[in-house]
């Protein structure tokens, strides 16, 4: 699967079953129930795609200005860094307002929050090559366990 269709269906996946797990996580991390946490695990799925699009193209046009090409080790950190403690500045008072909450107590949470997603991210993405095989700017069209 190549193109536009892989990118909705694994967003659409990706997104999903975050959405669930993450629930399922907050709900452990707050002592509510996972129905009671799954209205700002969707808000917060909302909130991450639109920061992407905007983080993304801000990161972009800043990247366009620079005279050095490429991306570095430093350049993606930066991109990484930028992205996560941007959405945590977002999330951050959307938790401890949903919850009741002190913001430190919604620090903790989101990090634990970041924490899962880098594994999750991690485990999800070689699972959806694995079924699905690799992308075509990877040799696509390969069995992904090649």
């Amino acid at each position: 699967m190549q193109g536009l269709r892989r990118r909705v269906v694994y967003v659409g996946l990706y997104e999903l079953i975050a959405i669930l797990l993450s629930a399922v996580l907050l709900a452990l991390m707050s002592r509510t129930g996972a129905w009671d946490s799954l209205g700002l695990a969707v808000a917060a799925s909302a909130l991450a795609i639109v920061w992407n699009l905007v983080f993304n193209s801000l990161f972009e046009r800043w990247e366009a200005s620079r005279s050095q090409r490429g991306r570095s080790l430093g350049v993606r950190l930066l991109h990484a860094l930028g992205f996560e403690g941007g959405l945590l500045v977002f999330l951050i008072p959307l938790v401890a307002w949903w919850y009741g909450v002190s913001f430190w107590q919604a620090l903790l949470m989101d990090l634990g929050l970041l924490v899962f997603f880098l594994v999750y991210t991690f485990v999800f993405n070689w699972v959806f090559d694995q079924v699905f095989g690799l992308p075509a700017s990877a040799g696509g069209g390969q069995c992904a366990g090649a």
